[in-house]
């Protein structure tokens, strides 16, 4: 899968030393202008649905469960890949210096009626809820969360980064336009 872009959090000065891998599966559901996403209330932004993949699960099969459990999709067909994005964040545990995050995003496609959704305990008292929305609202509401918030971190960042990526390459006269 293409790399979208690799980015490394300022306070890492290095590299060096042992890294703790994560590997992510999200989701690119497109209806016209409307995205599937996940709000969250705690961090005030809007991402795309999705997170870990489970060990021994590969990643659509990790993707159609993160999907299906955040947002309660189902019958998620017609996957392509999309690109993956390369994150190097600060870790505060013993058990690595640094972690390597991986996200790995796919186009596809889910039945009209969302079932009812099951969210982790953490996901719950952050707020998390899934939405459509127009995909530009989403980008200037989590640039404006950006601008506002001073601790708003990679994520949102890496977020609107894909969603930006999303508009150009699905949206505006790309061969991507006709895979959704």
């Amino acid at each position: 899968m293409r790399l979208l872009k690799s980015t490394v959090h300022p306070d890492l000065s290095s590299l060096d030393g042992k890294a703790l891998e994560r590997v992510a599966a999200r989701a690119i559901v497109l209806k016209g202008e409307e995205i599937l996403l996940m709000y969250t209330e705690r961090y005030h932004d809007y991402t795309l649905p999705g997170g870990g993949v489970d060990q021994g699960e590969n990643l659509i099969e990790g993707l159609k469960r993160e999907l299906s459990e955040e947002t309660g999709a189902q019958n998620v067909r017609d996957i392509q890949p999309f690109g993956c994005y390369e994150e190097y964040r600060p870790w505060y545990k013993d058990d690595a210096d640094y972690m390597h995050m991986l996200s790995y995003c796919y186009l596809c496609k889910i039945d009209d009626e969302l079932a009812e959704n099951a969210l982790e305990d953490y996901e719950i008292n952050n707020g998390m809820k899934p939405v459509w929305l127009n995909i530009h609202s989403a980008i200037a509401h989590n640039l404006e969360t950006i601008a506002s918030n001073p601790k708003a971190g990679m994520s949102v960042e890496r977020e609107t980064f894909l969603l930006q990526k999303v508009v150009t390459e699905c949206l505006i006269n790309s061969p991507l336009k006709q895979a959704v």
